[in-house]
């Protein structure tokens, strides 16, 4: 389908969606939602893809939700935000959080309420120096969504959570940075050119081993020792047969650069 609020492209491996309502900050409606949602369908569906890149267009990353969408905004009556949470945003936290492969996060300007939110659902995240985080649900009698209250205390801890959801203050990018929110602060003019180095480097990258990586880091909270144990013992057993751990054995013993296909 034809995009009117992203931008999405595959080339070399690698997938890049930008949210594309600079004029907005990129914050969503439904059409946004659609869209998006139609993207990471086809990004599923592409065995050629083997790492996400999620940004924003011009100065932010992501506002959150437009508030001027009639889907949300009450106008003489009251709306169902639970219907919204349930249809569009709880999906595309779902998704994102286990797509079968690294999904980056370049975090080029502010993110706010749900536009943090999405931020912190993804596996690694790259924020300019400029860039802020403010959970701003707190200013408009909400509570945190998209993920965010069940992200932020793991992350960051229970009293910085709480201190970021209560009061909606913003966090810099070099404080989200120091507290665990975020893989890397990095100077704005250097924000492309870490994000590309790393997207080239997961888009050759053994893919099925680092899905699988991604799978047991995601859920080992809620799980104890003993289980996470036999889980690695089973991962590593099917890894073990795969042809990118012969490849990458290969290209050791040799000393040579591996090609990984993923499989």
């Amino acid at each position: 389908m034809a995009y009117n609020t992203i931008e999405f492209e595959i080339s070399d491996g690698a997938a890049r969606l930008t949210l594309n309502r600079p004029d907005r900050l990129n914050s969503f409606t439904v059409e946004m939602h659609e869209e998006v949602r139609d993207a990471l369908n086809a990004l599923e569906a592409d065995s050629s893809v083997r790492a996400l890149l999620l940004t924003g267009a011009g100065r932010g990353f992501c506002a959150g939700q437009d508030l001027s969408d009639r889907a949300v905004a009450p106008d003489g009556e009251a709306v169902d935000l639970g219907s919204s949470v349930e249809e569009r945003y709880n999906p595309l936290i779902r998704t994102l959080t286990s797509l079968p492969m690294p999904v980056v996060c370049a975090v080029n300007g502010v993110a706010a309420g749900a536009g943090a939110s999405i931020a912190f659902a993804c596996d690694i995240v790259l924020a300019a120096r400029s860039a802020k985080f403010i959970m701003s649900f707190a200013k408009i009698g909400l509570v945190p969504d998209s993920g965010s209250s069940w992200v932020l205390p793991r992350l960051a801890g229970q009293a910085r959570a709480l201190g970021m959801a209560l009061t909606g203050d913003p966090v810099s990018a070099e404080q989200a940075a120091n507290w665990g929110l975020v893989w890397k602060c990095v100077d704005d003019e250097d924000l492309t050119k870490e994000t590309d180095a790393l997207m080239a480097n997961f888009a050759s990258a053994p893919t099925r081993g680092l899905a699988e990586t991604k799978k047991l880091i995601r859920s080992a909270l809620t799980r104890p020792l003993d289980e996470q144990l036999d889980l690695e013992r089973d991962q590593m057993r099917a890894l073990g047969y795969s042809d990118d751990y012969k490849e990458g054995v290969d290209a050791f013993m040799n000393k040579r650069k591996p090609n990984f296909t993923g499989k």
